[in-house]
């Protein structure tokens, strides 16, 4: 039994990898296209002060069940489209845009934006501002999932695609871009 008691001692580390590399499998093959079915994440609905009247805002969700950066990039996406409804434009962006403002995100375990930075932009502040308070609006972001935080937070780049009126898109959730060549 002694000889036994080593022997499975020696192998649990073993079986563990096996369940983390298996595990890291089944995230390769959710990201490279196969469906993977998660329920919703959870939801809380923000408080509105009494008397203050207007509409409530949508629901924030609490945390992404994003297995990849890209992932959690859409999860935040879709979050600041649900908040910005008014500032968006459906369909594929234009062949020739506006801005394009790339913004560098910082956010912690909570969701918190702690860091919006501006990264590139074409000079137009106005549309550089809707960006930054898109986000802020936002806030709090969905939380990032433990899989891809480092000690807590999640720094990533994300691109607004701006159309002539100032509408926008964020690239990770926009369409494929109209070719000109394809146009009358």
């Amino acid at each position: 039994m002694d000889g036994i008691s080593r022997i499975e001692e020696q192998l649990a580390p073993v079986a563990w990898r096996r369940r983390q590399i298996g595990l890291l499998a089944l995230a390769v093959l959710a990201e490279a296209g196969c469906t993977v079915t998660y329920p919703p994440p959870p939801v809380i609905s923000p408080q509105q002060p009494p008397g203050l009247g207007g509409a409530i805002e949508p629901a924030l969700p609490m945390q992404s069940a994003a297995l990849s950066l890209d992932g959690y990039k859409r999860d935040v996406a879709k979050h600041i489209y649900r908040v910005n409804a008014e500032s968006l434009f459906d369909g594929p962006p234009p062949p020739t845009l506006r801005s394009i403002v790339v913004l560098s995100l910082n956010v912690d375990a909570n969701g918190t934006p702690n860091a919006v930075a501006l990264l590139r932009s074409n000079g137009f502040t106005e549309l550089e501002g809707v960006a930054i308070r898109s986000v802020r609006r936002a806030s709090p972001l969905p939380a990032p999932p433990a899989l891809i935080a480092r000690n807590g937070r999640v720094e990533f780049v994300e691109t607004w695609l701006f159309r002539q009126d100032g509408k926008f898109q964020i690239r990770s959730l926009a369409e494929i871009q109209q070719d000109a060549s394809a146009l009358p």
